[in-house]
């Protein structure tokens, strides 16, 4: 995940890469993308040339990504894995890190992962 150029994690006592060592199924990745607006297309050209390889992926279900409203280029991008070890493979993937390495250099990313769970009158995990 170094190769966007500002990777910042969501919680600094548990980054993403120890989050990965953990073996959960199934996972959600939610990754919190800014981005100067002068690099907003760049961003989106580069985060969709990225998605098309993820996608392909085995373990990848399905994915969503929401903007910010208002003039805050702030994206919020939410990933279902079967497991951390189909995430992890698919991080792994050299074509895929190409593809990332074209972001811009504004962009910073904020990823962690998590797992669904039941919360009364609030859902079914």
């Amino acid at each position: 995940m170094e190769v966007i150029k500002k990777f910042k994690p969501l919680d600094e006592r548990f980054p993403l890469e120890r989050q990965l060592d953990i073996s959960a199924a199934p996972i959600v990745l939610i990754n919190i993308f800014t981005v100067d607006a002068a690099d907003e297309a760049a961003f989106l050209e580069n985060f969709k040339a990225a998605g098309t390889v993820f996608t392909k992926q085995p373990g990848y279900i399905s994915s969503q990504l929401h903007r910010a409203i208002g003039d805050s280029p702030t994206y919020l991008n939410y990933v279902v894995w079967e497991s951390t070890e189909t995430l992890r493979e698919a991080f792994s993937r050299p074509e895929f890190f190409e593809k990332v390495s074209a972001y811009p250099a504004s962009v910073v990313a904020t990823p962690h992962l998590f797992q669904k769970i039941a919360a009364p009158g609030h859902g079914a995990a």
